[in-house]
């Protein structure tokens, strides 16, 4: 038996979903079932499903059916930003994505951990930002309490473990700024 972790040990601390758990269960009914079978140009329809479980979600806010949102009354998204086919935002703590922002496909926002220096393997809540105008390309890990700084771009496969620079182009595993983001000529 393991004396390092002990997941019999395990428990939720108390509200630490945010709600109920027949709330949380019924946000999992309809995230599986109208959000994830409307048309793919159904986003007004995901925004008020979203909404109606107490995300705070911009206008022109585009959010493709098959993304996945784990307790939305923990998201914040602002105005006109884009969440792609199959992003996952693991809020288990707070996720801000900003205005303008994009959040690719298979990409995945990591809001929690565990600490794995007790035995009991408790959950922590870490926020993670993504910041008005940055870009989280295709595939991306953001873990928790990493904030993307505004309009900087993470590309694709990189796994953020640290918070990153506004307006950098940052790549890699760990990912890392490489450039300044510029604007096009005019």
């Amino acid at each position: 038996m393991s004396t390092l972790q002990r997941l019999d040990q395990f428990a939720l601390a108390p509200g630490q979903r945010g709600r109920s758990a027949l709330t949380v269960q019924l946000w999992w009914l309809v995230q599986g079932s109208l959000f994830r079978w409307s048309p793919q140009v159904a986003y007004g329809f995901r925004r008020w499903l979203l909404r109606r479980f107490g995300a705070r979600v911009g206008k022109k806010v585009l959010i493709r059916p098959s993304a996945t949102v784990t307790y939305p009354w923990k998201v914040d998204i602002g105005d006109y930003a884009w969440i792609g086919d199959d992003a996952v935002i693991y809020s288990l703590g707070p996720v801000h994505i900003g205005a303008h922002a994009v959040v690719s496909q298979r990409s995945y926002l990591c809001a929690a951990d565990h600490d794995a220096a007790q035995p009991d393997f408790p959950l922590r809540e870490r926020a993670v930002r993504i910041e008005d105008g940055a870009w989280v390309a295709t595939d991306v890990f953001v873990g928790p309490g990493v904030t993307v700084g505004r309009e900087a771009v993470v590309g694709a496969r990189s796994s953020v473990f640290r918070s990153l620079p506004p307006a950098m182009v940052c790549h890699g595993n760990p990912c890392r700024p490489v450039r300044p983001r510029v604007a096009p000529p005019a």
